[in-house]
């Protein structure tokens, strides 16, 4: 079993930043797909951004693009998302999500493990 715990949520105003981290606890961390997905309020959890194991490979969508980027430190057990130029539809609880498989996938029914979510409301 993999415990994800994010963190680095907040409340921020528009045109600000964030950097969201997520800690598995797990030995086997650098072997794992990384994923963040979030969950806006009344919608559908959707797809943020992804990073395979050895951080050869990230994946945005393009809506995010130039905002959004993903990174990952193995030695530090880490993944992080920062988050720039924040708008108030990003407002979501944010989910950090490990897949053992090494393919980067959008849907959340093919990640294995997922963290608690991390709260970030943008004030406009």
């Amino acid at each position: 079993q993999v415990h994800l715990v994010e963190s680095g949520g907040g409340l921020v105003q528009a045109g600000e930043s964030l950097r969201l981290s997520c800690a598995p606890s797990s030995r086997t961390f650098s072997t794992y797909t990384m994923g963040w997905f979030r969950h806006p309020p009344g919608k559908e959890r959707e797809f943020v951004a992804g990073i395979n194991s050895i951080a050869s490979r990230s994946d945005i969508p393009d809506s995010l693009k130039g905002r959004f980027t993903i990174s990952r430190d193995n030695g530090r057990n880490t993944v992080y998302l920062e988050m720039n130029s924040l708008k108030p539809e990003d407002t979501a609880v944010y989910y950090c999500a490990a897949r053992q498989s090494p393919m980067m996938s959008h849907r959340p029914d093919e990640y294995d493990y997922w963290g608690q979510g991390t709260q970030v409301t943008v004030s406009s």
